[in-house]
C-alpha cells in the first residue's frame, strides 16, 4: 500500500505469526509474541525493539505484564510459563508441571501469583516468591477460561458443565457456584468494580451480582461480548456476522446503537481506558475507530493486508495497536493532538444521494449509520448527522429543502433540520427495515415504505403516524408522491403496484402483471403514468387513472433494476444490473430506441442529464459512462478508478446529476467516498475530468524522496519508507541539486565581495548570478 494515514506510526514487521501483544501498564514498552517461541520487546518512544526473549521452544501462546510493568510472564505450546525481566530481557523463572499447551495466562493485581492455563482444562497458581506451584485447580472437569478478580482475592473460571465458579485464593477453596446457563459458557468478565461478573454463552449474556449471586439475563445471538470499563454497556460482535458491533445497555438490555461500517466480520474489539471510544479489527483488513456517544466513525485505519486477529489501546488511550495475519503489528496514535478527524469519507459503502438545488449540496447517507452534507461546488462537508443505530437506506430532501427525512435497518424514520443538522423528530412505528422515504409535494408529510409490509404516512409537524398502508403481501421497497401529490404508488417483493389516495388511505388500483418482485417504479413528470422495472425482465407502463398496462418493454435478458424518465417526457431509460446494459424506450410507441453496451461489470445507476441529452450510467467496479441520448453513442467512460473497494456487490452505488453553471454528477462509492465530474462539451465531443473527492486522510508518497526533508522525525522517516518513499533523490534530481548547490555557493561568494559596490542585500540570488556575467 502506498497511502499514509495521519497518525500512522511504522509497522513492526515480524518472521512468524503474531499470537498476542500487550502494552505495558505505563505503556513505555510493548511485547509481541511470536509463533516460533520467541517474544519482541519494543520501547514506544522510539518503537526500537530492546530485547529478544528467548526460551521457549514452541510457540508462545499468551504474554502478560506484572502490573507494576518490570515483568513479562509467558505461557507457550511446549508446556511451560516463564517470566522474564523487563529491563535486562533475563529468564528469571521457568514453571513446569503442565501436561499440555499452556493458551492463556493472568498476572494476579499484587503481582504476587501467576495463573496459567492449559488445553487439557487445567489451571495452575504459581507463587512468584516461593518460586513454585503454590496449587492447582482441578477436580472440576475441563476448565475452558478463567480470570482475576481486581481486588485479586478470587478467580473466575468456567468449565464445560455450563457454570461459573468463583475460586478463593487465599484458602483454594471453592466460594460459589454460579448456576443457570444452559449452554456452552464462551467468555468471562468482571467489572472494574469487581462487584460484578458478565458471563455468556450460545443464546444470553448473564449479569451476577458477585456477592449474593443473582442474575440478570439479556438474550443475544452473538458470540461475543466486552464490558465496558464503565460497566455500564456491553459491545457484542459475531465472527460470521458482517453487521457490525452491537452496543448494548447493562440495565435495560436495549441495543444503544450499531456500528455497521465494517465489510468483513468482525474479530477483535477493544474499549478505549475512558470507555469513549470503541476499536475494531476485521477480516476486511482495516481497524475501525468509533465514537462510543455518537456512533460515528472517527478513523478507518488501513494497511494491513491480512485479516485483523486483535486490536488493543494503550494505557492512556492515546495509541491503538492492531496484529494481523501479515505477520505485522501496526500502529496508530489516536491522542488529543492528532485525532482531528482528517478523513470525512464515509467509513461504509454510500447507499443513498440527493441533491439541493437551492442549497447546492449534496446529501449522502451510508452503511456507517451517518448521514452527510457536502458543498456540491467545493466538496466541502459541513454536518454529519449522527442518530440511526443502523445503516441509512434513502434520504430524501423536502420540497422546501430546509429538511431531510432518513430511513434505516433500524427501523426508524428521522426528520433532520438542514441549516442546523438538529434532529427534529424519530418516527417510530415500523417493526422491520425501512427502506425507502419520501417527502409530499407540499412538504407537509412523509411516507415511508418497510419490510414490515407496509407503507407509513407521517405528520411533519407533530411526527405522528396518519395513516398505515396495509395490503402488500411482502417486503414494500419503494413509496413516492405523483407529482400533484394527491397519490401514493409503493411496489416490492410481491410483485405488484399499489396507488392510494394520499387523503384517506385508500387504495385506489392494484397493478398487477409482474411475475417476480418489482424493483423501481418512477411516474412520468406529468404525473399520467407509472413506470415499473422488475426481475421478471421486463418494464411495464400503466396508465394512472385506468390502472391499465399501456406498454410491457421487453427486451433484457436479466433482471430490471431501474427505471427513470427522461426530463424531455418522450422516452424512459431502463438497466439491467447482471446483463450490463441500458436501454432506451420511446414512451408512445414502446419502441426500444438504443441499446448502450459496453459496461465491463454490474450497472447499478442510472440518471438523465438536467436537459435530457445525456445519460450517464454508474457501475459496481468504479466504471462509469457516458451516452448520446439521440445517436447510443458513447461519449466517455471510466473504468476501475480503483473508487470503490467494497466487497459487497449489492450494494448501489448511487449518483445525481447536478446543473449549476455547469453539467457535473456526483457519485457515492462503495469505499465510502463521494466524488464529483465536471462535465463539458467540446464542439462534438465530451470532456469529463475529477471535479472533487471526499478526503480519506491520506498522503500518497510512493517514489517521494525523504532524505533531505527538514523537521521529519526518525519514526515518520521509517513510516515513509515503508509505504514507499525513497531515501535518495533520483540520480537528475541529484544532479540538478548539486547544480543548486554549486551556484548557490558562487552567489554567496559574489555577495559577500562585492555587497558595498553592487548593493546586493536585497537582491535575489537568481539576478545576482546573472548580474555577474
Amino acid at each position: 500500500m502506498k497511502d499514509v494515514q495521519f497518525g500512522e506510526l511504522p509497522f513492526l514487521k515480524c518472521d512468524h505469526y503474531v499470537s498476542s501483544c500487550v502494552f505495558s501498564p505505563n505503556g513505555s514498552s510493548f511485547a509481541v509474541a511470536l509463533t516460533d517461541g520467541n517474544i519482541n520487546v519494543y520501547t514506544t518512544s522510539n518503537w526500537e525493539i530492546t530485547w529478544i526473549l528467548s526460551g521457549h521452544t514452541q510457540g508462545v501462546s499468551s504474554i502478560v505484564y506484572s502490573p507494576n510493568g518490570d515483568r513479562i510472564a509467558s505461557g507457550s505450546n511446549d508446556y511451560t510459563v516463564r517470566v522474564w525481566d523487563v529491563a535486562t530481557g533475563d529468564c528469571l523463572f521457568i514453571f513446569i508441571g503442565h501436561t499440555s499447551e499452556v493458551h492463556s495466562i493472568a498476572y494476579s493485581p499484587q503481582g504476587t501469583l501467576v495463573a496459567s492455563m492449559d488445553y487439557d482444562g487445567r489451571v495452575r497458581l504459581w507463587d512468584l516468591k516461593a518460586e513454585d506451584s503454590c496449587c492447582a485447580i482441578s477436580g472440576y472437569g475441563v476448565i475452558h477460561d478463567m480470570v482475576f478478580s481486581p481486588k485479586g482475592d478470587s478467580i473466575a473460571f468456567k468449565g464445560n458443565d455450563c457454570r461459573v465458579r468463583l475460586w478463593d485464593v487465599d484458602s483454594g477453596e471453592c466460594r460459589s457456584i454460579l448456576i443457570g446457563h444452559a449452554t456452552h459458557i464462551t467468555t468471562i468478565a468482571y467489572s472494574a468494580q469487581g462487584d460484578l461478573l458478565l458471563s455468556k454463552d450460545y443464546d444470553a449474556v448473564r449479569l451476577w451480582d458477585v456477592g449474593a449471586g443473582a442474575c440478570r439475563s439479556i438474550e443475544t445471538r452473538y458470540d461475543y461480548v466486552l464490558l465496558s470499563p464503565k460497566g455500564n454497556q456491553i459491545a457484542l460482535h459475531s465472527s460470521w456476522d458482517e453487521k457490525g458491533v452491537e452496543l448494548r445497555d447493562i440495565e435495560t438490555g436495549l441495543c444503544i446503537r450499531r456500528l455497521p461500517g465494517h465489510k468483513g466480520w468482525v474479530g477483535s474489539v477493544a474499549y478505549s481506558p475512558q470507555g469513549d471510544q470503541i476499536a475494531c479489527g476485521d477480516s476486511d483488513m482495516a481497524v475501525r475507530l468509533w465514537d462510543v456517544e455518537t456512533g460515528e466513525c472517527r478513523h478507518t485505519m488501513t494497511g494491513h493486508t491480512g485479516t485483523v486477529t486483535r486490536v488493543l489501546f494503550s494505557p492512556k488511550g492515546d495509541y491503538i495497536a492492531s496484529a494481523s495475519d501479515d505477520k505485522t503489528v501496526r500502529l496508530w496514535n489516536v491522542g488529543s493532538g492528532s485525532s482531528r478527524q482528517v478523513s470525512n469519507d464515509h467509513s461504509g459503502g454510500v447507499t443513498g444521494l440527493k441533491y439541493s438545488p437551492k442549497r447546492n449540496q449534496v446529501a449522502s447517507c451510508s452503511e456507517d449509520s451517518t448521514i452527510r452534507l457536502w458543498d456540491a461546488v467545493t466538496g466541502s462537508c459541513s454536518h454529519i448527522l449522527t442518530g440511526h443505530s443502523d445503516r441509512v437506506n434513502e434520504i430524501s430532501y423536502s420540497p422546501q429543502e430546509d429538511h431531510l427525512a432518513s430511513c434505516s435497518e433500524d427501523t426508524t424514520v428521522r426528520l433532520w433540520d438542514v441549516e442546523s443538522g438538529a434532529c427534529l423528530h424519530t418516527l417510530a412505528g415500523h417493526t422491520n427495515a425501512v427502506y425507502h422515504v419520501a417527502f409530499s409535494t407540499r412538504g407537509d408529510q412523509i411516507a415511508s415504505a418497510s419490510s414490515d409490509d407496509t407503507v407509513r404516512l407521517w405528520d411533519v409537524n407533530t411526527g405522528e403516524c396518519q395513516h398505515i398502508l396495509i395490503g402488500h403481501h411482502s417486503s414494500v421497497w419503494i413509496a413516492t408522491y405523483s407529482p400533484q401529490g394527491d397519490q401514493i404508488a409503493s411496489a416490492g417483493v410481491d410483485g405488484i403496484v399499489k396507488l392510494w389516495d394520499v387523503e384517506t388511505g385508500v387504495c385506489r388500483h392494484t397493478l398487477t402483471g409482474h411475475s417476480d418482485r418489482v424493483e423501481s417504479i418512477v411516474y412520468s413528470p406529468d404525473g399520467n403514468q407509472i413506470a415499473s422495472a422488475s426481475d421478471d425482465w421486463t418494464v411495464r407502463l400503466w396508465d394512472v387513472k385506468t390502472g391499465m398496462c399501456s406498454h410491457i418493454f421487453i427486451g433484457h435478458q436479466s433482471d430490471v433494476t431501474d427505471v427513470v424518465y427522461s426530463p424531455r417526457r418522450d422516452q424512459i431509460a431502463s438497466t439491467s444490473i447482471y446483463e450490463k446494459t441500458v436501454r432506451l424506450w420511446d414512451t408512445e410507441s414502446g419502441e426500444c430506441l438504443h441499446t448502450l453496451v459496453g459496461h465491463e461489470n454490474n450497472i447499478d445507476a442510472i440518471v438523465y442529464s438536467p436537459r435530457g441529452n445525456l445519460i450517464a450510467a454508474w457501475g459496481s467496479a468504479g466504471e462509469a459512462r457516458l451516452w448520446d441520448v439521440e445517436t447510443g453513442e458513447c461519449r466517455w467512460n471510466i473504468n476501475h478508478d480503483g473508487s470503490t473497494q467494497s466487497g459487497n456487490w449489492l450494494l448501489t452505488h448511487p449518483f445525481v446529476w447536478i446543473s449549476s453553471g455547469a453539467d457535473y454528477f456526483i457519485g457515492g462509492c462503495g469505499d465510502g467516498s463521494v466524488r464529483a465530474w465536471e462535465v463539458a462539451r467540446e464542439e462534438d465531443q465530451y470532456r469529463v475530468h475529477a471535479r472533487w473527492r471526499s478526503t480519506n486522510g491520506q498522503l500518497t508518497v510512493k517514489d517521494a524522496c525523504v532524505q533531505d526533508v527538514q523537521g521529519l522525525s526518525d519514526l515518520n522517516k521509517r513510516l515513509l519508507k515503508q509505504r514507499g518513499a525513497t531515501g535518495e533523490p533520483s540520480v537528475r534530481l541529484r544532479e540538478a541539486s548539486k547544480n543548486v548547490m554549486r551556484m548557490a555557493s558562487v552567489v554567496s561568494k559574489l555577495k559577500s565581495s562585492n555587497s558595498e559596490a553592487l548593493n546586493l542585500s536585497d537582491t535575489s540570488p537568481a539576478m545576482v548570478a546573472m548580474g555577474s556575467r
